[in-house]
């Protein structure tokens, strides 16, 4: 897939809100500082799409993209850092909770992985819960640049080994980089199949 055109149409506190265009969201979440807004950006081409920031916790808000006209990428707020308030930390969030639960339009979400870092006790945490609410799931993992190859399939196997403990079978998952591109056709292509098979 290529991706020709990237509008951003809608920034929500609650589900009421959402697009009134009906349309297959994918939705893109991690804890706080993972490189979620990178990764968006250079999977639509985008150099400020979605805003970037070193303090952690910046979205706070459920950020709806249109994507070639036909399909919303989603950026959610993310989790686990310690510096929101007591009343955002509740959980994994009200707004995250809610939209995970109920967005009638969810096709996949994306949990990003830190791949430079053991297996992390919150993402594990948070993916649990998200297959309890039988929600279809992919894994990016961000920041392979800092690693050598070598490295980071490693790490990715000692991370997918740590869910097979709750897991049958671990959910897709593909190695990017935001800084090289790396495995920008992997997250479009997976995008592009889903549609299909969703037709």
């Amino acid at each position: 897939m290529i991706i020709r055109q990237a509008e951003f149409i809608s920034s929500i506190t609650n589900l009421s809100s959402l697009p009134e265009k009906q349309l297959p969201e994918f939705a893109f979440i991690g804890r706080s500082n993972v490189g979620k807004s990178s990764l968006i950006n250079m999977l639509t081409g985008r150099k400020q799409l979605a805003k970037t920031s070193s303090k952690p916790g910046k979205t706070q808000t459920i950020n709806h993209y249109l994507i070639n006209g036909a399909w919303y990428l989603v950026d959610l707020p993310g989790y686990g850092w310690a510096g929101v308030s007591q009343e955002k930390k509740a959980g994994f969030g009200k707004i995250i909770e809610n939209y995970v639960k109920k967005s009638p339009n969810l096709h996949c979400l994306f949990v990003l992985i830190d791949i430079r870092l053991k297996p992390q006790p919150i993402d594990l945490s948070f993916i649990n819960w998200a297959g309890a609410q039988a929600v279809p799931l992919a894994f990016i993992f961000t920041k392979a640049d800092k690693l050598s190859k070598s490295k980071a399939e490693q790490n990715r196997s000692v991370f997918e080994l740590e869910l097979l403990k709750d897991w049958e079978e671990v959910p897709p998952g593909i190695i990017t980089s935001a800084e090289k591109k790396t495995g920008k056709d992997e997250v479009l292509d997976f995008i592009g199949t889903a549609l299909k098979v969703n037709r």
